[in-house]
């Protein structure tokens, strides 16, 4: 993981969890992370799996320009990838394993690369009934709030299996994200 943000989170997830597979969504605390919450969004895990986002951030909703809550999570991914990513969610939530990716904005306009974190919560007792995310920006992008990302491509990813909560910024920078093969 590149970004501050996506490795906050996942320490933060991974001592909520401690040895269990996930932790539940009652245990996050908002004020505990607080400070990357703009950056965060929840998908509700339905009986059909058209994962609808049930809580969106501020920087997230301003990607698109528009509140997310209650769109579906695949609507935010170009047609040709949108059964790459319904894989990848279905391993974290099948699986209940951290997956951490890279997506890259259309590019009709400066493309810009985002990093993704998909991480499996219970609910209610539910197994993986709820993914945590974070998607941000890897750079700094001056049309963010003035343009619309539109569609997103997903070009890497990487399932976190046993991959400890905490390590330093260059252990993150060494797991790099396997590039996906064109379909």
């Amino acid at each position: 993981m590149r970004l501050s943000v996506s490795r906050e989170l996942h320490d933060y997830w991974g001592r909520l969890k401690g040895e269990r597979a996930a932790p539940d969504r009652a245990e996050i605390d908002p004020v505990a992370i607080r400070h990357i919450l703009p950056d965060i969004f929840i998908i509700e895990v339905d009986p059909e799996r058209r994962l609808p986002l049930r809580l969106c951030g501020a920087r997230v909703n301003a990607l698109w320009q528009r509140e997310q809550k209650g769109r579906l999570f695949l609507d935010w991914w170009r047609a040709p990838r949108q059964e790459a990513m319904a894989e990848a969610i279905r391993r974290v939530i099948d699986a209940q394993t951290p997956l951490v990716a890279r997506a890259r904005t259309a590019p009709y306009r400066d493309a810009a690369e985002l990093e993704l974190l998909l991480l499996p919560l219970h609910h209610f007792g539910k197994s993986c009934s709820r993914v945590l995310g974070s998607l941000a920006p890897a750079q700094r992008l001056e049309w963010i709030g003035i343009c619309p990302v539109g569609s997103l491509d997903l070009v890497a990813a990487r399932v976190l299996e046993d991959q400890p909560a905490e390590g330093s910024e260059e252990d993150w920078r060494r797991a790099e994200i396997a590039p996906l093969a064109d379909r």
